[in-house]
C-alpha cells in the first residue's frame, strides 16, 4: 500500500484527518504491525487512470479494549500518473465504537466529543509511532 501512494497525497477517514504521505505510510505500518490478527477482505475494486473506488472490509481485535471489530470501509481514491494523491475511507464511526468501545461507545459513539478524543489519542500514537521508527 505504501508504494502506492503519490509524494503529495492525503489521508482522511474519520479518525485519521489530513495526513500527508510520509504519515499515511507510518499509519498503515502502524496498523498492520499492531494488529496481529488483522484480517483484511477486499471486494467491488473499480479504477481508471484518474479515480478509484473500492470496498474492503479489517476483522480485528481492538487491543485498547480485547474487543473484536468488524469494520466495514469504503475507500475514495483519486489518482495521477499512476499513484493516489487523494485517499478517504469512509465507515459508520458509531457503528465502529460500539463495536470497539463497547458500553461506552455505545452511550457515546454519536457525539463529537468521543469522535475527537479518540481522534487525538489515534494522533498521538501516529506521532509515537513515527518517532520510534
Amino acid at each position: 500500500m505504501q508504494d502506492c501512494y503519490a509524494e503529495s497525497a492525503v489521508f482522511n477517514d474519520p479518525v485519521f484527518k489530513d495526513l500527508n504521505a510520509a504519515q499515511v505510510r507510518q499509519m498503515w505500518a502502524m496498523l498492520i504491525k499492531s494488529g496481529k490478527d488483522m484480517q483484511v477482505e477486499f471486494s467491488t475494486v473499480t479504477a481508471d487512470e484518474h479515480s478509484g473506488r473500492a470496498q474492503w472490509v479489517a476483522s480485528y481485535t481492538f487491543s485498547a479494549t480485547g474487543n473484536k471489530v468488524i469494520n466495514k470501509v469504503n475507500a475514495i481514491f483519486i489518482l495521477e500518473n499512476g499513484k493516489i494523491i487523494s485517499h478517504t475511507d469512509e465507515f459508520n464511526f458509531y457503528q465502529w465504537a460500539k463495536q470497539a468501545l463497547g458500553l461506552t461507545g455505545r452511550l457515546l459513539g454519536w457525539t463529537s466529543f468521543l469522535k475527537a478524543k479518540i481522534r487525538k489519542k489515534a494522533t498521538n500514537k501516529l506521532h509515537q509511532y513515527m518517532a520510534a521508527n
